[in-house]
């Protein structure tokens, strides 16, 4: 896990506890930043504009959004697509317009057969390496830019600063790949244009060069990052919810060993 230093640690924890406490405080995490998730793919589907001039802009901002799902759909609808989530699923977009997972699965396999399931896998590839290269590139660049910043003084602070660098690194890079989980979340609920009727215009694309052409022609430049203030908002979040889940189980481990010994 980026920021944790082993070195730096006195509690003893054996390999197992660390990483049962890593999967643990994912798992936590996914759980609580899911209505971000929600929200960012509803913000990344809707055609109109995310702004109150649109009068049919369905959503226009993050509370707004919350309270209209919250009043229209109940608190259960911010953790829809919650288990495709947490199993890593490709289809955790489409699950959004459906009442449940096997109902998601069901409808798509019938309609359109296996290949349903690989929808939006180019955009996917294709950010792979570039989100990747940039995040160690903006990591390291940050930590050097940390150094000169706040000169070392003696004092163990090598996991804020791999907190801080690695956090920014993962904004940076997010926002500058962001573009093409939009296209992905497009292309992924291609097909089901009558079950997402209910949430505002709908369209159809050909493929990746499509969508793009599509989203630049309608919907502007700007278009092309819509759902990105939850997203990163999700990214800020995730991280420090993660970090603070680790070190409570960490803790309660180490606790729990002194006791019985």
């Amino acid at each position: 896990m980026v920021g944790y230093d082993p070195k730096a640690d006195d509690r003893n924890n054996s390999k197992f506890e660390v990483a049962v406490a890593g999967s643990v405080s994912g798992l936590v995490t996914r759980v609580l930043i899911s209505p971000l998730d929600v929200i960012k793919i509803r913000f990344q589907l809707q055609i109109e504009h995310l702004s109150r001039s649109d009068p049919n802009a369905k959503y226009h901002g993050i509370l707004q959004a919350g309270k209209r799902i919250l009043q229209e759909e109940g608190p259960a609808a911010f953790w829809k697509g919650h288990i495709p989530a947490q199993l890593l699923s490709i289809g955790y977009g489409a699950v959004q317009v459906y009442k449940t997972l096997q109902d998601a699965v069901v409808t798509m396999y019938r309609t359109e057969g296996p290949l349903v399931f690989y929808k939006g896998l180019a955009p996917t590839l294709i950010a792979i390496f570039p989100y990747a290269g940039l995040q160690f590139s903006c990591y390291k660049s940050l930590k050097r830019a940390y150094d000169w910043a706040i000169p070392a003084d003696g004092k163990q602070t090598g996991n804020l600063k791999n907190l801080l660098c690695g956090s920014g690194a993962g904004l940076i890079s997010k926002t500058l790949t962001y573009p093409l989980d939009l296209f992905k979340k497009r292309l992924q609920v291609g097909g089901f244009e009558h079950a997402r009727a209910a949430f505002g215009q709908v369209r159809s694309y050909r493929g990746l060069l499509d969508c793009t052409k599509q989203v630049l022609h309608e919907e502007g430049t700007h278009g092309f990052f819509k759902g990105l203030s939850p997203s990163l908002l999700k990214a800020a979040l995730s991280t420090g919810f993660v970090f603070f889940w680790y070190e409570f189980f960490c803790n309660l481990f180490h606790c729990m060993k002194k006791e019985s010994s």
